[in-house]
């Protein structure tokens, strides 16, 4: 009998078999409340009756229309739906299936259009699995070993997390571009560097949001020394964070965006964004892909768009993104077990550490365990797995904001009682 990979090892013990809003159904008929969004894809709940309407029209028309041999109405309409929401500047798109793709296709960009060879990335950041974004990843071990040898060409720089340093975020900031400044002048010189790729807020990393200063003492150095800038928007993107961008909260401007995850609520769709002087300086024949930019794929990202603005969703991430922050800092305000609590918008966490301050991944797991008991589901993340994340759709609402803490005060309780 043949199963799925022995390392393909679920999160939790559900079985879903339905799924509406922000709540998933087992086969028992269970319900459960979802803060796990796919990790982030969800972003209109599950099966939003404008998504499910537009994907189930657009399969009965065509399903799929390979994008480099014809063109076809929703990536027409998609690209339209883009430039509402992008920068002025960011006005010429490329389309792939996944965030890995879409991070190396940022690289390869930046690489042809500069001719220098390196990527300079932040320590923490996660961009992917595949073999390039792999190597552009070090928010853990466990996404870039045993595959060696990695992509060549990579350089790590620090990035301001304040928590695991010790410090306020104003030491963090100045540490992280001064060693910054030190990389650019010891390892990779600045007309041998591309690019520097960052997430606004690291994902797999924690869940740490970067400070308006490093940002912008990104942009500066970039703008200086003439590499580019690329922002990893793939978990941040499409109001995650209560901006529809997470790059809004810091007054920065990439040159090229890479966006996933919630831009089709659940079907594969990725792609960049950059101005188009710049996207013509990649080289024919390095864009394309037999799936990217798929009909009903793009008919779900142009019904997700609409739903986002015609329900007020990012407004709405702010607002929920505050609630859920309070309550989250309230129960850490009673348990020395969580060291941390931060995030933007609907992207929240918590950092368990025992009582001598280092990394508790043990209690993050029960922790974890005991929310599925409690009806709620949540994923780690982390160096250690010591984080929990809580990502829930971007519908959710007051009452679900409050079930979802109710449920996280008893799972702490259960899994990290305070000593």
């Amino acid at each position: 009998m043949t199963e799925l990979s022995p390392h393909l090892r679920q999160a939790t013990p559900v079985v879903a078999v339905r799924g509406e809003g922000v709540y998933l159904y087992g086969e028992d008929g269970r319900r459960f409340l979802d803060f796990t969004a796919g990790i982030g894809v969800t972003s209109t709940g599950h099966c939003h009756p404008r998504v499910v309407q537009a994907a189930q029209e657009q399969v009965a028309t065509l399903i799929h229309g390979q994008y480099t041999t014809v063109l076809h109405q929703p990536l027409r309409r998609l690209v339209a739906k883009l430039g509402e929401v992008l920068p002025a500047e960011l006005d010429s798109l490329f389309f792939t299936n996944s965030g890995s793709e879409a991070v190396e296709a940022a690289m390869r960009l930046a690489r042809q259009a500069t001719g220098r060879p390196n990527i300079l990335v932040c320590h923490g950041g996660f961009h992917g699995r595949t073999v390039a974004a792999a190597s552009m990843t070090t928010s853990g071990t466990r996404f870039r070993s045993g595959f060696s040898p990695l992509m060549s060409g990579v350089v790590v720089t620090p990035f301001p997390t304040a928590f695991r340093y010790g410090w306020d975020e104003e030491t963090a900031t100045r540490f992280a571009l001064r060693e910054l400044d030190y990389v650019l002048q010891t390892i990779s010189a600045p007309n041998d560097t591309a690019a520097v790729i960052v997430e606004p807020v690291l994902g797999e990393g924690g869940y740490v949001p970067a400070t308006e200063g490093f940002l912008r003492g990104l942009r500066e150095r970039a703008d200086r020394h003439g590499f580019l800038l690329i922002l990893d928007e793939v978990q941040t993107g499409v109001g995650r964070t209560g901006r529809f961008w997470g790059h809004e909260h810091f007054d920065v401007v990439p040159d090229i965006l890479v966006t996933a995850k919630g831009l089709a609520s659940g079907f594969p769709l990725s792609g960049i964004a950059a101005p188009e002087r710049l996207m013509r300086l990649a080289w024919p024949g390095s864009q394309g892909g037999t799936y990217g930019a798929n009909a009903v794929a793009c008919a779900a990202a142009v019904a997700t768009l609409d739903v986002v603005r015609d329900e007020g969703l990012v407004a709405n991430a702010e607002v929920m993104g505050k609630r859920l922050r309070a309550g989250l800092e309230a129960v850490a305000a009673g348990n020395p077990r969580i060291g941390d609590v931060r995030g933007l918008g609907l992207m929240q966490a918590c950092e368990f550490v025992t009582e001598e301050g280092e990394p508790d991944p043990e209690a993050a797991a029960r922790v974890q365990r005991a929310a599925v008991d409690e009806g709620l589901l949540l994923l780690l993340c982390g160096a250690w797995n010591h984080i929990v994340r809580m990502i829930p759709a971007l519908v959710v609402d007051e009452e679900a904001i409050d079930e979802g803490l109710r449920a996280w005060t008893a799972a702490v309780a259960a899994g990290a009682p305070t000593p």
